[in-house]
């Protein structure tokens, strides 16, 4: 090799290490043009395919970080069992009473899986059996929705001793079958009361108050259908929704996008906003609460209100977009295809959601009525 570069003469040598230099240079520059292009794409304004269909769940789950980490999870396996989305603030309450969305097997699902405590170690896997669980119960249940959150901690035969008195959840059933089951098994000594007040009632199998204990992690009211529903209010369509909207256009020209701006009193003070507080912002401004200033995104917001098909989307509904990640952008719906809402390069003001546009090639069809 030292023989064949010493008969290249020196000029072709330097000529030839020049080139190769100068295309490795021009190859890191056009990757660092392509990535931040990507990012400059996600920040800016621009343009909404009119999109079949709406977004996950009504009502409100009230869960910790842990648990709200999992709402992806539980709208996959609610689509694939053929769920109704509507169950998935109600299954994310269901994680919060039951693990808090900590260790591997956050449904603890795997006596229903398997028959025996300790059988899952994917929390994926304790989701996927999990819904699929809660689905066979409510089924069973005849969509009581009440009997159904209490077999999941009883067991299946909750629901025949109900069928048998009366054929509908009641607290007062609740207690009487932990009484009798008690019966059968406290002489192994496995079994003790949970809460102190069934300590009266010898009512120590199971929790006999697992109904109200996954409840208070939800807002929102239960109909006829056992369905989970919005709370009962004229919602942000409507009068409601000019309201919240006008209260958000007296921040256009006063703002500036900052990623996790706007959660604090001096950030609003200062008009430093990203889009997920803004929104909290202006419905905070017409008496409704959506979520703590310090903890709101998009994310949280949308697990609230109730879900909207985008063809009856009406002025003051919450929509989302798929931007760096998926439900990643969030805005309030003004009509004709625009919304109100905090972009990267203009603060508070009003974009296009029209066809071709940049939000319209990302609006992903989940609408919320607050």
């Amino acid at each position: 090799m030292h023989i064949v570069l010493q008969l290249i003469p020196k000029k072709y040598l330097i000529g030839g290490t020049l080139i190769l230099l100068g295309l490795s240079g021009l190859l890191i520059m056009s990757t660092i043009v392509a990535i931040t292009g990507e990012f400059e794409k996600d920040s800016q304004q621009s343009e909404v395919t009119e999109i079949e269909g709406g977004g996950i769940g009504v009502g409100t789950a009230n869960v910790s970080p842990q648990v709200m980490k999992y709402q992806p999870l539980l709208e996959k396996y609610a689509q694939k069992h053929g769920l109704d989305a509507s169950y998935v603030p109600i299954m994310m309450a269901l994680m919060m009473q039951e693990s808090g969305g900590r260790g591997n097997d956050p449904m603890q699902s795997s006596e229903s899986f398997c028959g025996s405590v300790g059988c899952i170690s994917s929390p994926e896997l304790s989701v996927d059996k999990g819904v699929l669980h809660f689905k066979s119960v409510l089924e069973k249940a005849h969509y009581d929705l009440k009997l159904c959150l209490q077999s999941y901690n009883f067991g299946g035969g909750f629901i025949n001793y109900v069928m048998k008195n009366g054929g509908k959840y009641t607290p007062e059933l609740a207690i009487s079958f932990s009484q009798l089951q008690y019966q059968k098994v406290k002489h192994t000594g496995n079994y003790h009361c949970v809460r102190p007040e069934m300590v009266p009632y010898s009512a120590c199998y199971g929790d006999a108050k697992y109904v109200d204990a996954v409840l208070k992690y939800y807002t929102g009211t239960i109909t006829a259908d056992g369905k989970p529903a919005a709370p009962a209010s004229g919602g942000s369509g409507g009068k409601s929704g000019m309201k919240v909207i006008d209260a958000g256009k007296t921040l256009i020209g006063k703002t500036r996008y900052v990623f996790g701006g706007g959660r604090s009193q001096s950030d609003i003070n200062a008009g430093r906003f990203d889009c997920s507080s803004f929104v909290r912002w202006a419905f905070e401004q017409v008496g409704m609460n959506v979520g703590p200033m310090s903890g709101v995104t998009t994310d949280t917001l949308k697990t609230q209100g109730q879900a909207i098909n985008p063809k009856d989307m009406k002025p003051g509904d919450v929509v989302f977009f798929n931007t760096y990640k998926i439900d990643g952008h969030v805005g309030i719906y003004v009509g004709n295809n625009q919304f109100l809402g905090c972009q990267g390069k203009t603060g508070v003001a009003i974009a296009s959601m029209a066809k071709g546009t940049y939000f319209g090639e990302r609006f992903n069809g989940r609408v919320k009525r607050f």
